[in-house]
This record gives C-alpha cells, sequence and structure tokens, in this order.
C-alpha cells in the first residue's frame, strides 16, 4: 500500500547541541542525505545528522505550517517536544529504518496522523 505522507522532523548532532527542523515527503532518504552531507549548509556546518524526532501529516501545507510553527518556538520548547516522545535522544534512523514513536498527542495537532509505524528506505 503506497502512503502519501509528509514528516516534520529535528535532528540534532553528536552532543545534542544544536536542533534542525526540517519537512520532506520522504523521511527516510532525507535523512539519510543528511547523515552524507549531500546538501551544504547549516547541517554540514554543524554535523547535525540524528534524526531525534518526527511527526507525520497527509498534507503538505500542514507539514509545511507545523515546521514553520516548530522553527518559531524556543529551544525550550523543542526540547520539550523531543522530550516528549524520546528522552535520551536516541537515533531513530538506522541502516536505512526508521524507529517507531510512541503517539503524540493528537489533541495539540489534530492533523498529525502520529509516528505509529517504522519507515524504511
Amino acid at each position: 500500500m503506497y502512503c502519501r505522507c509528509f514528516y516534520v522532523y529535528m535532528l540534532t548532532n553528536k552532543t545534542n547541541s544544536v536542533i534542525y527542523t526540517g519537512v520532506t515527503n520522504n523521511l527516510v532518504r532525507r535523512v539519510f542525505e543528511h547523515k552524507r552531507k549531500w546538501t551544504k549548509g547549516f547541517t554540514e556546518k554543524y554535523n547535525v545528522d540524528k534524526l531525534v524526532y518526527y511527526e507525520v501529516f497527509d498534507h503538505i501545507e500542514m507539514a509545511i505550517r507545523r515546521e514553520k510553527q516548530i522553527k518559531g518556538y524556543t529551544r525550550n520548547k523543542k526540547e520539550d517536544l523531543i522530550n516528549a516522545v524520546n528522552p535520551v535522544k536516541e537515533e531513530l534512523y538506522h541502516n536505512g529504518h526508521i524507529t517507531k514513536l510512541p503517539s503524540q498527542n493528537k489533541d495539540t495537532n489534530p492533523s498529525l496522523r502520529g509516528p505509529s509505524r517504522g519507515l524504511s528506505l
């Protein structure tokens, strides 16, 4: 079954000192690109390639809106989002697979499908 999904995600570096927020229609591919440093810019400069958080959406407009919302958050608020589902900031990308996260609170984001399934390359 084909799923047309859109993802808002957060990456950090090895020391968890930097948080990057992005949006994509293919989370596995995009994280792979970050890890390979194929895209020049912020994530390459600061070695940001550890996936620690993601949300899944049915519509690109809602994903972009959520990405902008998160980008406007303080670092503490971003940390709270991550800690709610991944308190140890475990790497969620492993050899072309994305680890499932516990369902997130759909009351605070009704468009959220919930990252309830693993993804593969």
